[in-house]
């Protein structure tokens, strides 16, 4: 016969078996596991640079399977949204408002910039003379920037056939198809119900899909972050540290002083939302891309009270014109390359490269290669800078890359509560019950958990 346990022992064995349930739950957090993966990968490239360049594969994987959900995703979510308006000026409000936010908060971070770069000065005493750079390096980005202009980003909008939309995965382009659909269902009113209902219901498998997709995401974030430091080394950061560290302050400085403020407008905590978005930052973190948690952020704000008509519009908008953190980027970037190369710019000058940056910046996304293309294309457009300038950037960039992804996240996060609470679309009661910690009603929860 066993003894029995004295009153101290018993509560001593329910402490801890209830330590264990919590260390257990808080190990089954996709927050704490991506925040391991992302430091078991920087601590490889750092002890071992070439076992960590091998698992690139890991986090180049993770992406391409998130972003082959997008495209159905975006195509679901948004043409659902736009047949249940109410009416087809609905859709052109919502848009007009979108825009002109997108347009006045990215100018402005293109001026904070701007700003920034001129009072650091991290270009001045690196004497960079362009005829000793290896082009080569820089090659892939130049070439493709000859394609970007103005028009040519209008045009990209149109696919060439709505099927293309889909196999190439240009969100912009099947935004422009899943308006238009939308719009086609609105139209027919209540006997294409049922088309509506089906849309419906298929974007709920999608986002299950997604929700099992995302169990992947410490194997990706591991991956793409030690092939990171792997690849381009700690040495590298040093050698142009004011420059990172000027947009990773430039960056915090937007996301806490701007978007802060806005958000206080808007009657909501930023530290709140960004705790709620917390797992999809660190996602970005590690694999440098905001787009493998597009899917999850549209599910939070419709969850957070905003309607799925606003969701389904501004989100993918965003992701093409509000890139508020690569309008940091470009601006810091193409004002370094100058002091670097001793190119004094005047102020018209300067005005001129701002208003230049106003237009590239919204082909960030269009493309391949993203702000740096971007980038070529605009010094390409601006003969004082010269372009081969870029190769002081091509081993740092990468490190620079998680703080315009993370940038363009919140920003089009708040961007969305914005224009939900112009438009009247937005819960803030429940918004902020939500964001307090209150549990989403049933209906309401997240798919991905």
């Amino acid at each position: 016969m066993g003894r029995a346990l004295t009153g101290h022992q018993a509560s001593d064995l329910g402490s801890s078996l209830s330590t264990g349930r919590r260390s257990r739950r808080l190990l089954g957090s996709l927050y704490v596991q991506v925040l391991i993966g992302i430091a078991l990968g920087a601590l490889l490239g750092f002890l071992s640079p070439e076992s960590a360049v091998a698992m690139r594969p890991l986090g180049d994987g993770f992406i391409k399977i998130v972003r082959m959900l997008i495209a159905p995703v975006v195509f679901t979510t948004v043409v659902v949204g736009i047949a249940q308006m109410g009416a087809m000026k609905e859709v052109g409000r919502i848009g007009f408002r979108a825009l002109v936010y997108f347009e006045l908060v990215s100018t402005l971070a293109l001026a904070i910039g701007l700003v920034v770069v001129k009072v650091l000065k991290p270009g001045e005493g690196i004497a960079f003379d362009p005829a000793t750079a290896d082009l080569q390096s820089v090659s892939a980005y130049t070439t493709a920037s000859r394609q970007l202009n103005g028009v040519d980003f209008i045009l990209h909008i149109i696919p060439d056939t709505m099927v293309g939309a889909f196999s190439q995965g240009e969100i912009i382009q099947v935004l422009f198809v899943a308006i238009l659909v939308g719009l086609a269902l609105l139209r027919l009113g209540q006997p294409m119900a049922q088309v509506v209902d089906l849309l419906a219901k298929a974007s709920h498998v999608l986002f299950d899909i997604v929700g099992l997709i995302m169990k992947l995401a410490p194997l990706g974030a591991f991956g793409a972050m030690a092939f990171t430091v792997g690849r381009y080394g700690v040495g590298t950061l040093l050698s142009l540290g004011t420059l990172m560290a000027g947009v990773y302050i430039t960056c915090a400085f937007f996301i806490f002083v701007v978007l802060g403020a806005i958000m206080a407008l808007t009657g909501l905590s930023l530290w709140k939302f960004l705790r709620y978005i917390g797992e999809e930052i660190l996602i970005v973190l590690g694999t440098s891309s905001s787009e493998t948690v597009l899917p999850r952020l549209m599910v939070k704000l419709e969850r957070l009270g905003c309607s799925k008509p606003v969701v389904g519009l501004v989100v993918p908008t965003g992701y093409s014109f509000n890139l508020d953190g690569t309008s940091i980027y470009m601006t810091m970037a193409a004002i370094f390359l100058a002091q670097a190369c001793g190119v004094e710019l005047t102020w018209t000058q300067e005005l001129g490269l701002l208003a230049m940056l106003m237009l590239t910046s919204k082909g960030a996304a269009a493309v391949t290669g993203g702000g740096f293309i971007t980038l070529a294309a605009t010094l390409a457009a601006f003969p004082s800078i010269p372009v081969a300038s870029l190769t002081l950037l091509v081993g740092v960039d990468r490190f620079m890359s998680e703080a315009r992804s993370i940038t363009n996240l919140i920003g089009n996060g708040v961007a969305t509560l914005v224009v939900a609470k112009w438009d009247g679309s937005l819960d803030v009661a429940r918004a902020r019950r939500i964001l307090d910690g209150e549990p989403p009603a049933p209906d309401c929860a997240d798919p991905t958990h």
